[in-house]
């Protein structure tokens, strides 16, 4: 009896020991999920787009994706009648971590726009394929993702009733250099007021946002902002782009080009959304890793 006693003893030990090295194994690998699980997943209502992250100042940026899709000759035309183009945009498909989002765009005129969004752990990545079935040259030259940063910079609806008091928190680059804004030159008068838009040299400033337009020339394509203990940058950049964009919504654009699409041309572009630590020459680094074509044009 005692020889059977001790072996029972011994096999609950083994058992047991069994059970603890199983449930160790499995805490282990949830931490590993928990730590290999993308910090930033996407969400889609209607027409907003959300980044969500526990990390971000107010734990979402929500996109107004896409604003408009927009005619040439806009700079000094009537917004409603003139400049907008009416579009639809569908979901596709998301996947199960909420990661990547497929859209599609069908403009009034014809033109289709494919996105691919990808959520990654410090950034999102954004690739579009614009393409034109029609036999007639597309009117549609450039569009508008309009992001809101108020709450990020930690001066939104919540906390201020001054809807530009985020612009002293924003930036754009001038002559090589971070530049915070209000910037130098300031434009004022515009067909509409207030705001600010930045033209490339490669854009006709007859074709951007009826905002007042600054007569500087960004440095690049990059536009951001500090979050609201200046740990981190917010920023975008897309190529090929319209235009460098403060807005009126608590928003920063950079918005992208399409320049009217020939009868069946394709066009693709891409963009990027970084939510970093801020450190802005580690930011300028990668930029012009992912956006090559942006140095060699400025």
């Amino acid at each position: 009896m005692k020889s059977l006693a001790y072996s029972l003893l011994l096999l609950g030990v083994v058992v047991g020991a069994s059970l603890m090295q199983v449930e160790s194994r499995l805490w282990a690998a949830e931490k590993l999920a928990e730590k290999t699980k993308p910090k930033l997943t996407l969400s889609r209502e209607k027409n907003m787009l959300t980044i969500h992250g526990d990390h971000i100042p107010g734990g979402t940026i929500p996109i107004n994706y896409l604003e408009a899709y927009c005619r040439a000759n806009s700079t000094d035309a009537d917004w409603g009648k003139h400049t907008v183009v009416k579009h639809e945009t569908q979901t596709l498909s998301m996947n199960d971590d909420q990661t990547v989002l497929k859209l599609k765009c069908t403009v009034a005129d014809g033109v289709t726009v494919h996105h691919t969004i990808t959520a990654k752990d410090d950034e999102v990545d954004f690739h579009l394929v614009a393409h034109n079935p029609t036999k007639r040259r597309s009117e549609v030259h450039w569009a508008q993702p309009c992001i809101r940063v108020g709450d990020f910079t930690g001066l939104g609806k919540a906390t201020t009733d001054d809807k530009y008091a985020y612009v002293k928190k924003s930036f754009i680059f001038l002559d090589g250099k971070l530049a915070m804004m209000p910037t130098r030159n300031w434009a004022m008068k515009a067909r509409y007021i207030p705001g600010q838009v930045w033209c490339p040299k490669n854009v006709p400033r007859t074709d951007v946002n009826p905002r007042p337009l600054s007569k500087e020339v960004p440095s690049n394509g990059l536009i951001g902002c500090y979050s609201a203990d200046k740990s981190l940058i917010f920023a975008t950049a897309f190529e090929p782009y319209q235009e460098l964009f403060q807005g009126v919504i608590r928003c920063l654009h950079a918005d992208f080009r399409l320049g009217g699409l020939q009868p069946g041309e394709t066009k693709t572009i891409r963009g990027k959304i970084y939510i970093v630590p801020a450190d802005r020459d580690a930011l300028l680094k990668r930029y012009e890793q992912d956006f090559p074509e942006h140095v060699k044009k400025h």
